[in-house]
């Protein structure tokens, strides 16, 4: 039971403000009381965390400056109950119950269920034997609070088939954990900083991509992927770190290394036309130090049988390739590569880097499955 100290004309006893100025907060409204009473109400709603996340518990005060009802007689009176209307991002009621304190204070708790913008205004409440309900409109909003969201768990990451590599490697990049369809930016860094290294890439309908990053940029030291405009840490995969080697060979050798030895080729589709698929070979880097005189280098390929399902097998004269040459070499011409071999480049002293793209022409009506075959490069 609550004992409430009223006063004539139904104030209760609400804390006097500077300059008979309206208390902060504070709202009126029309009320309509049972048995016959009516009249304005006036009240105050305080929070205890107007900032709250999603999850949280929020206390409220509810609290009647001055009601419509007379003055209650002495003695003991039942204790006030209310409800408190909450709109915006998060709807219902919050019942209340006597608590205490100046004026007839009642209290009540709810836990944040949406993230924005919450609105609470006073509804009805019972006090001193009488039931009293808002008359008209609804009440004005006498608090508001904004929760926020909980933070979301980043789950991107991504992994490096190769940590280290000269000038101009190329590194295959997976990575998981992104927005299903999203578009990703797989980057270079240098410290904090962006390098001009960068590829992208469509995560699948798991969230995870693959891409190819050629790393060219001597400053490179790590790598990271990301979903939007760029790198955030909500939004991207940390970065992992990478090397970039600066090969030393010996005085006088010649000497080739290769940025990812596999080549993966795309699909064809099964039927009578047949099909292509095409694909990229790893950069081979080609470092000559023997000096004037030496002569020509020459780097030629030759290819095996494609071997599939069963034995079944696809030509290796169905593989063509067109080579490129950077540093002042010279690239091999555009053709089959099959096993009697093809020159991929050719040129004299110095460092250079040779690509090639290639394609697989593929028979018609040729067995479904994964077919492999070996391409044998070799420096003379």
């Amino acid at each position: 039971m609550a004992v409430l100290a009223a006063t004539a004309g139904g104030a209760l006893g609400a804390p006097a403000a500077a300059d008979g100025e309206t208390p902060p907060g504070r709202v009126e409204f029309p009320t309509h009381c049972l048995p016959a009473a009516g009249g304005t109400t006036a009240a105050r709603i305080e929070v205890d965390d107007p900032a709250p996340e999603v999850g949280d518990t929020v206390t409220v005060t509810y609290r009647l400056d001055r009601t419509p009802l007379p003055p209650p007689a002495e003695g003991a009176l039942p204790a006030p109950t209310g409800r408190i209307l909450l709109g915006g991002a998060q709807t219902g009621e919050v019942p209340v119950a006597a608590a205490g304190g100046p004026g007839a204070a009642m209290k009540g708790s709810f836990v944040v269920t949406g993230a924005g913008p919450i609105t609470l205004t006073p509804g009805g409440y019972a006090l001193a034997g009488a039931a009293c309900a808002v008359a008209g409109p609804p009440a004005p909003v006498a608090a508001r609070l904004t929760a926020a969201p909980l933070p979301v768990m980043n789950l991107r990451g991504l992994a490096l088939a190769s940590a280290y590599g000269e000038p101009g490697a190329r590194v295959r990049i997976t990575g998981a954990g992104f927005t299903p369809g999203a578009a990703v930016t797989v980057a270079g860094r240098a410290g904090a900083a962006a390098t001009a290294d960068r590829a992208a890439a469509t995560a699948d309908r798991s969230g995870a991509f693959a891409a190819e990053l050629v790393v060219a940029d001597p400053g490179t030291t790590g790598v990271v992927a990301y979903e939007g405009a760029a790198w955030t840490a909500e939004r991207g995969a940390r970065p992992e770190a990478y090397t970039v080697v600066e090969a030393a060979p010996a005085a006088g050798s010649l000497t080739m290394t290769q940025a990812g030895a596999a080549i993966t080729l795309g699909a064809v589709g099964y039927g009578g036309g047949g099909g292509e698929a095409g694909g990229r070979m790893g950069t081979v880097t080609v470092v000559d130090t023997r000096g004037p005189g030496a002569g020509r280098w020459t780097l030629r390929g030759k290819l095996t049988e494609f071997t599939g399902p069963d034995g079944a097998p696809v030509p290796g004269a169905s593989l063509s390739w067109t080579p490129v040459c950077g540093g002042g070499c010279g690239a091999g011409p555009a053709g089959v590569v099959g096993a009697e071999g093809a020159v991929l480049a050719s040129g004299e002293g110095g460092r250079f880097t040779v690509d090639a793209t290639v394609a697989l022409r593929v028979p018609p009506y040729t067995p479904p499955g994964a077919y492999r075959a070996s391409l044998t490069l070799t420096l003379s």
